[in-house]
């Protein structure tokens, strides 16, 4: 299959491209530089905020993984043109062109303000925690347009902590694992007729929030699990009587937080 990705040049993006190298044709896309294609792979740089680049990036694919955007929180105006419209954009130029199915990084962040230790469904009601969280509902919103109006498969990958391995205590519930994302994202690439679906982008944490509803349907069976970590990180916390502390989101629940996006190339205001 030919599977494009969004967002190569990201840490995500570069696990995903070295994970998949074999197992499909990889067309990879971003705006910023990407390392020099190999076998197997070909470059598409495209600007997000940009229909015609995005309609050319994505012609001849089967499947997109997107996960370009703003990884962080930033200004609305930001968020809306990059997240926003460029994951319609994304959208609109997989369904012109006949893409049979989008994969969507969401985030932990489109529910960042339930309290931790309560389990988290797909089906909650959503209670983003930042303008991010805010477009990551957005994307699932409009994916599911897709999928009702025009048949185009969707599916939510709602992604916790992805680091090599966890750094505090909240990631002992969070962590996705750099080999459980590759599964997970190649599961969602590829298992057929999944129609619209939203799962938890997280590795089998003992301690996790997310429920494994929807892991059945793709066949997911996570190899990693945050415990082996706890003795070094339980005590790896901030104040427990922090807002930050008690709800799922961290720091994107703090009113003032503004994220960690480049404000020379995302201004705050």
């Amino acid at each position: 299959m030919n599977l494009l990705i969004t967002g190569a040049a990201g840490e995500i993006g570069r696990t995903l491209r070295d994970g998949l190298r074999g197992q499909a044709e990889l067309l990879l896309s971003d705006v910023r530089e990407m390392d020099p294609a190999g076998p197997g792979e070909t470059l598409r740089p495209a600007d997000l905020t940009r229909l015609d680049e995005v309609l050319a990036a994505v012609q001849g694919a089967d499947a997109v993984i997107h996960l370009g955007g703003i990884p962080n929180e930033a200004s609305y105006p930001a968020i809306r043109a990059v997240n926003m419209d460029g994951t319609f954009h994304v959208l609109e130029a997989a369904r012109q062109v006949g893409v049979r199915r989008v994969v969507f990084a969401s985030s932990i962040h489109a529910v960042g303000y339930y309290p931790r230790g309560e389990p988290i469904g797909p089906d909650v009601p959503v209670r983003p925690d930042s303008y991010y969280g805010v477009s990551k509902v957005f994307g699932e919103a409009l994916g599911r347009m897709y999928f009702e109006r025009y048949g185009l498969e969707f599916v939510a990958v709602r992604i916790c902590s992805f680091q090599p391995v966890p750094k505090d205590a909240r990631q002992l519930s969070t962590w996705l694992s750099p080999r459980d994302a590759v599964q997970l994202f190649r599961l969602a690439a590829t298992v057929p007729e999944v129609g619209y679906l939203t799962v938890a982008g997280i590795s089998g944490n003992s301690r996790r929030w997310m429920t494994d509803e929807g892991w059945d349907r793709l066949g997911y069976r996570p190899q990693d699990n945050a415990e082996q970590y706890a003795a070094e990180l339980e005590q790896v916390h901030g104040d427990p009587a922090a807002l930050t502390e008690q709800r799922q989101g961290g720091v994107f629940v703090a009113p003032d937080y503004t994220g960690l996006a480049d404000p020379a190339r995302y201004p705050l205001d």
